[in-house]
């Protein structure tokens, strides 16, 4: 890899803190307000050699008063050899959490470089980075942004030196509406700075990343006037469309299916079947039968509360008894301890084809994720090597892979319906699902379903797309699936945009 240093600033941002810059302890450890550091790099993606620029730095959160209140961490890939940017795609990311640094997607998806792991996403030593070969940097720039109090993006001092109260803080940063507005404030600095106005543009978020780019979609349309190509909802969360009662409940049994399929825990008839042939089967029945008995609660008929029972039992892995005493309605965390009880053995809440082991056998949840244990075991070491020593970005601040932002304020989330107001609004915004059959935390049923209830006209149905993979809640760590993954995300960002002189008109 051709790598060497550009360039590097800092901006004292005089005008706006004249006080906190001559008055702050230089002795304290703290973030540089708007930085950048430019590095040279190149990576064969496809078979082609792609040489481009990488930036990683800081640019700053303003108030209405002009005064910087945070800065937030971003790197920029920028493909060199393009002359005209305003055919050029721009892919802005986001992570979840909320609290989650931007790294998961970043070194494991659809950057030019990838974690060090083995075929299925586990840990190996030493441990590193590596070249993606199927990132989608050959069809799109991409930035990666840490929102507040995540990677080393940080609040900032007022002039006297003093941060703003913790209340205050969860008004400015730390909440579904607050994180939108201030978000896209910063996306359209960004923008700007790096004259990207003219370039179709995308936004990609991961879990709760993806209530934060639906609400941006229409965020960044009805406040900014900035209007986009796409949005992309990796393993997405309930987007304020409600799934509670017996919906939440039956839509679980497809995702229990694919575990205990992945796990050999079916019975000999199921388990020969593929994923694609059962999946179906099982969402048949979720929505034609079981969520119909869910919804008659206690006056359900004992003859079909039997049948129902056992059905739910035969997809799930489960005795029909256990589906029984918990009144047809078995939680994720029972359920994560109990299928594999017999083994001594727990699953993953965000990646079931993970393996715990706790202390006993009995309980009704698990001790620890085991997945989420297994991801901090490889990420931390590797995107701490990668800032530093590739991208050459230096700081003695602790990298945050998950930032205190709690309690988080998630009241008025409508974020599905705004990205269905910014589609309606917009015909040249298309949307793509991305889920992992094995996620128990934001299953891949409820994924379907929120997207089958965003649209009730059914006019844009043909703009909304689903895509479901063999891992799970970062589907993109086992091999085949980076590949696929990102593969279908370089067709969705060719396809949504538009052919030359095609107005966005209905």
């Amino acid at each position: 890899m051709n790598k060497r240093r550009l360039a590097a600033g800092l901006l004292a941002l005089s005008m706006s803190l004249p006080a906190f810059a001559a008055d702050t302890d230089t002795h304290s450890r703290q973030i540089d307000i708007d930085s950048s550091v430019v590095t040279e790099h190149e990576v064969r993606i496809k078979g082609e050699t792609i040489e481009y620029t990488a930036t990683t730095g800081t640019q700053p959160v303003w108030n209405d008063d002009g005064d910087a209140i945070a800065t937030l961490f971003y790197t920029y890939y920028k493909r060199s050899d393009v002359d005209d940017d305003s055919k050029r795609p721009l892919l802005i990311s986001f992570n979840g959490g909320p609290g989650s640094a931007s790294v998961w997607m970043h070194i494991a998806y659809t950057g030019p470089r990838v974690l060090k792991i083995d075929d299925e996403g586990y840990p190996v030593q030493p441990y590193g980075i590596k070249n993606n070969p199927d990132s989608v940097l050959d069809v799109a720039d991409i930035v990666y942004v840490n929102p507040v109090n995540t990677g080393y993006s940080r609040v900032l001092p007022n002039a006297d030196g003093e941060l703003p109260s913790r209340e205050q803080q969860k008004s400015m940063f730390f909440g579904v509406k607050a994180d939108i507005k201030y978000l896209a404030d910063w996306v359209n600095t960004f923008v700007t700075r790096n004259n990207r106005w003219r370039s179709p543009k995308f936004l990609i978020g991961e879990s709760y990343g993806t209530t934060r780019v639906s609400g941006l979609a229409g965020e960044l349309q009805d406040r900014q006037w900035m209007y986009l190509n796409g949005v992309v909802l990796v393993s997405p969360t309930d987007l304020g469309i409600d799934r509670d009662g017996p919906v939440k409940a039956a839509n679980r049994l497809p995702y229990f299916a694919a575990a205990a399929w992945y796990h050999n825990a079916l019975d000999s008839e199921l388990q020969g079947l593929d994923l694609d042939e059962l999946l179906p089967q099982v969402e048949a029945f979720t929505v034609n039968e079981y969520l119909p008995a869910l919804a008659k609660g206690s006056f359900i008929d004992e003859q079909e509360k039997q049948r129902v029972a056992q059905q739910v039992a035969r997809y799930s892995g489960l005795t029909s008894d256990t589906v029984l005493a918990a009144n047809l309605d078995v939680s994720t965390w029972f359920y994560w301890k109990e299928l594999l009880r017999d083994r001594q053995q727990t699953i993953g809440r965000l990646d079931s084809r993970y393996l715990g082991i706790d202390r006993d056998g009995v309980g009704s949840r698990p001790d620890y994720n085991a997945e989420l244990t297994s991801w901090l075991h490889s990420f931390t070491p590797a995107i701490n090597y990668y800032i530093r020593e590739e991208l050459d970005y230096k700081t003695d601040v602790k990298y945050a892979m998950f930032g205190d932002v709690h309690p988080w304020d998630r009241t008025g989330n409508d974020t599905g319906e705004r990205l269905r107001q910014a589609m309606a609004q917009n015909p040249y915004l298309n949307v793509m699902i991305q889920s992992g059959y094995f996620d128990g935390a934001t299953n891949y049923f409820d994924a379907k379903y929120s997207m089958w209830q965003m649209d009730p006209s059914g006019l844009m149905k043909d703009r909304l797309r689903f895509k479901g993979y063999r891992s799970g809640h970062m589907m993109y760590l086992r091999a085949d699936d980076l590949k696929s993954a990102n593969d279908d995300l370089r067709e969705f960002i060719l396809q949504s945009l538009p052919a030359n002189g095609e107005a966005a008109k209905y």
